[in-house]
């Protein structure tokens, strides 16, 4: 019998109104714990997000500059380059250039 009394008598000590009140920072360190938690999952989605976003914006930018690079390396050529400017009257020259030479210059 006096077990039994034992065991009544600590859960009557948590339940009083004294105990529950010094219990209160405690639960409120608790709740704000939690808080910061679901806060944490949250911001972690987020930058989960943005980072996969990023990466997508990435792949999408390296193959217009690998499009890019190449019309740019076929129209360099020299052929791609004489008929692109046939319309404006200008031709390939058929012979070297001519050196000029200063004759006032003595060497």
């Amino acid at each position: 019998m006096e077990q039994v009394k034992k065991t009544k008598y600590k859960w009557k000590r948590w339940l009083n109104y004294q105990s529950i009140v010094q219990q209160v920072p405690y639960l409120l360190f608790l709740a704000a714990l939690a808080v910061l938690y679901i806060y944490n999952g949250h911001n972690a989605d987020k930058m989960i997000r943005r980072t996969t976003k990023a990466g997508n914006e990435l792949k999408d930018l390296q193959s217009e500059y690998k499009s890019v690079t190449g019309d740019v390396l076929l129209r360099s050529r020299q052929s791609e380059l004489v008929e692109a400017v046939k319309p404006l009257g200008l031709q390939q020259l058929a012979t070297e250039p001519t050196v000029l030479v200063d004759s006032t210059k003595e060497e």
